[in-house]
């Protein structure tokens, strides 16, 4: 898990650009999402056990919440030769598996994970028109059992922000498999 004290973005601060390759073989810029009302960014790979216990969530909100004007992308910032889960190849491969309703991008350099102070996968982090941080957190409070979440605070903070009102709460430690950085 990784506290609050970690992070490098806090609420306010203002999304770092980015411009990477996704698995449709598009590249993708900060600037592309400018007509969305609020923009998702999760950091996000294929071997971890966390994002694959909270894949069919994420692949939901995407589906509910693309279509109100929420932009989502999910990035791949790690080491792709100490995983090779990981590669381009297998990012596109799963993409296409899961039918993923956003593009799904490679950080080959790391600069946007180290960037946005990525710490593990999932690390999603929602930021407002203004493209300043709201939310950043984990998705709900149970990644093995989806029945038994009983605190969807990913969604209540998409929520909160399209109806305009406070993200409560707006910062909550991550859960998840560390960002595999490359040596």
């Amino acid at each position: 898990m990784a506290e609050l004290a970690d992070f490098r973005l806090h609420i306010g601060d203002a999304a770092p650009n980015f411009e990477l390759p996704g698995t449709d073989g598009k590249t993708y810029r900060l600037a592309d999402f400018a007509n969305r009302k609020l923009l998702l960014v999760v950091f996000w790979c294929n071997h971890c056990p966390y994002v694959q216990a909270w894949e069919g969530r994420m692949i939901d909100l995407g589906r509910r919440y693309q279509p109100q004007g929420v932009g989502i992308v999910l990035i791949n910032s790690n080491d792709a030769r100490a995983y090779p889960e990981d590669r381009l190849e297998s990012m596109v491969l799963r993409a296409s598996e899961k039918k993923y309703p956003f593009p799904y991008l490679q950080d080959e350099s790391q600069e946007v994970a180290h960037a946005y102070g990525a710490l593990v996968t999932p690390h999603p982090m929602l930021f407002g028109a203004d493209r300043t941080l709201l939310f950043q957190g984990r998705i709900d409070n149970d990644h093995q059992h989806p029945e038994r979440a009983t605190e969807h605070y990913l969604e209540r903070a998409i929520d909160q922000a399209l109806a305009g009102t406070k993200v409560s709460p707006s910062e909550l430690s991550v859960l998840g498999c560390t960002v595999k950085w490359k040596e």
